[in-house]
């Protein structure tokens, strides 16, 4: 079972201060590039894996979506969900993404935003979709990006004589497996995978890469977070959009 700091009330009091900031890289970076990638959604049936607040589940009903199931391993997530975007086409169930495989519905587009490298089996993950799309559904899903993942001792950056970082440093990039890092003061668990892995597990399963991104802010993000510059040293993330081939 995946780890479920979220329905820690500490850590999740401190994680609803940290969304209350518009200028969050979610907003800012991951969201802007991750929706410029989806499909048409009229009418399509969609499972959003780690839900969370359910603000993509609305956006996907707004964009014609017929029917929008979203998934997350924490209660509290899924509370204030049901309160802030409900909606008759749209369920909520709490479930830990290793157990999709007893969702019987087959689904046009399963979706995942920033949640994947919470997952310890990415192989069986990855399987369980393939099974639950239709055929040739989309598969479109952000996670941390493996240089971001891949420090054992978390991200280090040199930086010169008065502070100012040069370039963050990498390591153990080829070693997968279990990471943990302090985040909001609280221990965090991980998943490394690197590139070769994530995207080889992909075509193994039949699935055909239409599109990576690796997102870097724009310049009215920029304006309002300036220290996003670091993100063209080592993007923070990595979206990609794969179809399901026959």
């Amino acid at each position: 079972m995946s780890q479920n700091i979220y329905d820690n009330e500490t850590f999740f009091q401190e994680y609803k201060e940290l969304r209350k900031n518009v200028y969050n890289y979610n907003i800012l970076v991951e969201q802007p590039a991750i929706r410029k990638l989806l499909p048409d959604l009229s009418g399509k049936i969609v499972l959003d894996l780690g839900c969370g607040y359910g603000n993509n589940c609305i956006d996907f009903i707004s964009k014609g979506a017929s029917k929008v199931v979203g998934i997350d391993i924490s209660s509290k997530m899924l509370e204030i969900a049901k309160k802030e975007n409900i909606h008759e086409n749209i369920k909520y169930i709490q479930m830990d993404m290793s157990k999709i495989n007893i969702l019987s519905q087959k689904f046009d587009l399963i979706f995942s935003s920033l949640a994947f490298h919470y997952v310890e089996d990415y192989k069986k993950l990855i399987c369980d979709i393939r099974l639950l799309l239709k055929d040739n559904g989309t598969l479109l899903y952000s996670q941390e990006h493996p240089n971001t993942t891949a420090p054992k001792k978390g991200c280090v950056w040199t930086k010169d004589q008065f502070g100012n970082k040069l370039y963050s440093n990498l390591s153990d990039y080829m070693y997968s497996g279990k990471r943990k890092i302090t985040w909001l003061n609280e221990k965090i668990e991980k998943y490394h995978r690197p590139m070769s892995e994530i995207i080889n597990t992909l075509i193994k399963e039949n699935f055909i890469i239409k599109e990576l991104v690796e997102p870097i802010p724009d310049e009215n993000a920029l304006k309002k977070r300036p220290d996003f510059i670091d993100e063209f040293h080592r993007t923070t993330c990595v979206i990609i959009k794969a179809q399901l081939s026959h």
